[in-house]
């Protein structure tokens, strides 16, 4: 072989030898970038830990601020509002009944027909809110309501008229923060959701409501404004004696229960003769030292509208825990390179990975994760992703949903310890104590609600827990509103012929 065929046979070795170091060189670094991506991944996972343990300390926690708040106003952050509801549906109200559902943009009146439990007719309709009207005049928005509502009352047919002579019932729905002072009278404290009415704030929405139907001629009269918890309460109750207390869990997330009259220290008046009192507990605003909080969360609230607030809403409701996957998913982005040399523009963009999509991702069972694959192209405009990089995606999943539900549970086993039904009682040992549920994120996300009722079944055991009964109650909110008007309307009638 001649010289210049050696040395081309040399320069050619070590070509193939630069490359192959540099194929390492690249493998190397592209696994220590994995491995970076998983350290964050399991940091987080670490910090999110919920065990048994944990999640007894933060029951005890919910059921000490329930004490607190049921001492005094302002005693603990938990709001523990009353709500005058003290008589609840028994299954035997009769008569048609209206109801006023208003929680955001939208609206529904509903018509109900009550002739026992298995004898229930409703007709609803749903209303948009026009923008400029959320953000006008109270009288505007009222009359708007008004006018919605007598145009569903002129579509009574024959079987679902009021007898002659006699008042329509409305129970009215309201869905924001508002100070109550009677079962059918509440002034509005501040507007959420999107609205911005600055001459509502400080009035009674009940009296602003009927100005506004009597403005029209409407003959209505507001037996009962309730929040959605309490409505889902009463819906629940109607169909099942065994309602103790409601729970949402939706976009946001709240729990009202029932509680002994003479257990309420800040009650002021005489005592029901129920000797009981729906609690609305505002329980979004819990928090606890206990709570499993990363830095993720933290940053979360800092950058949120109401930061230092609702902190348990915000690891445990719908529209959060998108929000919190998107944040870890940035960081594995930004420090470990998971997506690529560049970070992509979309996953900079605070909520826009929705609970919803996350739970697609976390439920995918095909083989190569084509929806994981589908769902980081359409939202985050990510593609080429590689089988493994999915699954740890849907891991993220896991443990995002995985600790709101465990945290969900807890709260709920607070609530079963202050009403002392976290353990089965000699001679009560068949008493069941049911949950009436509602909202999108229990009813569709499927891993969400078996974790947290396999979490209720570990924290009260095999035992007790077979006497907790967590149901959904859909619409109850709506439905639990007439319902509400027709067991006050009925109690109302009782006590002026007493």
């Amino acid at each position: 072989m001649g010289k210049v065929a050696v040395a081309a046979v040399v320069v050619c070795a070590a070509a193939v030898s630069a490359a192959a170091v540099l194929v390492v060189r690249h493998q190397m670094r592209n696994s220590g970038k994995w491995a970076k991506a998983m350290d964050i991944l399991r940091d987080f996972e670490d910090k999110c830990g919920t065990p048994i343990a944990k999640l007894r300390q933060v029951a005890d926690a919910m059921t000490v601020e329930m004490h607190a708040g049921l001492a005094s106003d302002g005693g603990s952050k938990l709001k523990m509002l009353i709500s005058y509801v003290d008589n609840l549906p028994t299954g035997d109200e009769t008569g048609i009944f209206y109801a006023l559902d208003l929680g955001g943009t939208n609206f529904r009146v509903l018509r109900v027909k009550l002739g026992g439990v298995e004898n229930v007719k409703k007709e609803f309709q749903e209303v948009s809110i026009p923008p400029n009207v959320m953000i006008g005049k109270c009288e505007d928005l009222f009359d708007f309501i008004a006018g919605e509502l007598a145009k569903f009352v002129a579509t009574e047919d024959e079987d679902m008229q009021i007898p002659p002579g006699t008042q329509r019932e409305l129970g009215f729905t309201f869905s924001f923060p508002v100070k109550q002072s009677s079962i059918a009278g509440g002034t509005l404290v501040r507007w959420t959701k999107g609205f911005n009415i600055e001459d509502a704030v400080g009035q009674d929405v009940v009296e602003e409501l009927t100005k506004a139907m009597e403005r029209i001629g409407l003959d209505m009269r507001v037996s009962a404004l309730v929040n959605d918890t309490v409505g889902t309460l009463a819906g629940g109750r109607y169909g099942n004696p065994n309602v103790i207390a409601a729970v949402i869990l939706g976009t946001g997330t709240n729990a009202a229960y029932v509680e002994h009259a003479n257990a309420i220290p800040k009650w002021q008046g005489l005592l029901p003769k129920s000797g009981e009192m729906v609690i609305n507990m505002e329980w979004g605003n819990f928090r606890s030292s206990h709570l499993p909080l990363t830095e993720y969360d933290e940053s979360l609230d800092s950058d949120s509208l109401n930061a230092g607030e609702q902190i348990y809403e915000k690891m445990i409701s719908g529209m959060y825990l998108g929000e919190v996957v998107r944040r870890v998913l940035l960081r594995m982005a930004e420090e470990a390179e998971f997506f690529g040399d560049t970070v992509p523009s979309k996953l900079q963009k605070p909520f826009i990975l929705r609970t919803p999509d996350m739970s697609a991702m976390h439920h995918d069972s095909t083989p190569d994760l084509k929806v994981v694959a589908t769902k980081l192209k359409d939202i985050l405009e990510i593609s080429n992703t590689s089988l493994k990089m999915r699954k740890a995606i849907v891991e993220l999943c896991e443990i995002v949903a995985t600790r709101g539900a465990r945290l969900s549970a807890a709260g709920i086993l607070g609530i079963l310890k202050k009403t002392g039904r976290d353990v089965s009682k000699e001679g009560e040992e068949n008493q069941k104590s049911v949950i009436a549920m509602d909202g999108g994120l229990f009813e569709h996300y499927t891993k969400f609600r078996n974790a947290m009722q396999n979490t209720m079944n570990e924290l009260l055991g095999e035992e007790n827990y077979r006497n907790i009964i967590i149901e959904l109650s859909n619409d109850g909110s709506g439905l639990g509103a007439a319902l509400l008007a027709a067991s006050h309307s009925q109690y109302l009638e009782y006590i002026e012929s007493a």
